[in-house]
């Protein structure tokens, strides 16, 4: 009998490659972090070409295909993104300090959830006073969401350079 060799599927959760952040090395985590920004925009616009999109968040349309293949389908002989993805990324949320949060999602609801929230605090800084009602007790992946109205104009000051994806220096991805 012939005995079959067993090949190891690249790609995996155990495989060398490692694309989650903390496996790349950085100019490799920026081009995914880019690529994942081209996911977005193409959900964002449904009108928006993978390479247009690409074009604009300067980035080849080869390393979206590269990080993010399942996210991507063919319609029409046109790629086309997926509704929802399963990718993971790390984003940053203020706490009642001001601080940033890490915030590990494993979802685009997740980081969908991360960046209306941040859009309403915005809004919430800028006068409109109920922007903030419907986050009110709510968490996203496990944080807990800041809206008590002292804490936001106690905190504003570090809010001005607060960044969804970044620490406040650049530094953590």
């Amino acid at each position: 009998m012939k005995k079959r060799t067993v090949r190891k599927r690249q790609g995996g959760p155990g495989n060398s490659r490692g694309f989650l952040n903390g496996n790349l090395a950085p100019q490799s985590r920026a081009a995914r972090d880019r690529a994942m920004h081209v996911l977005a925009a193409m959900r964002r616009d449904p009108t928006l070409s993978l390479s247009n999109a690409a074009k604009l968040e300067g980035v080849k349309p080869e390393t979206v295909k590269k990080h993010f293949s399942s996210s991507l389908r063919k319609v029409a002989g046109k790629f086309a993104v997926t509704k929802n993805d399963r990718h993971a990324a790390t984003l940053y949320l203020p706490d009642a300090h001001g601080n940033p949060v890490s915030l590990p999602t494993r979802s685009s609801k997740d980081r969908r959830q991360a960046s209306n929230y941040l859009r309403d605090l915005g809004r919430y800084l800028r006068g409109q006073k109920n922007a903030l009602a419907k986050w009110h007790g709510k968490k996203i992946a496990g944080v807990e969401l800041v809206t008590a109205g002292r804490t936001i104009v106690a905190i504003e000051p570090a809010l001005s350079e607060f960044s969804l994806y970044r620490a406040f220096n650049g530094g953590a991805a």
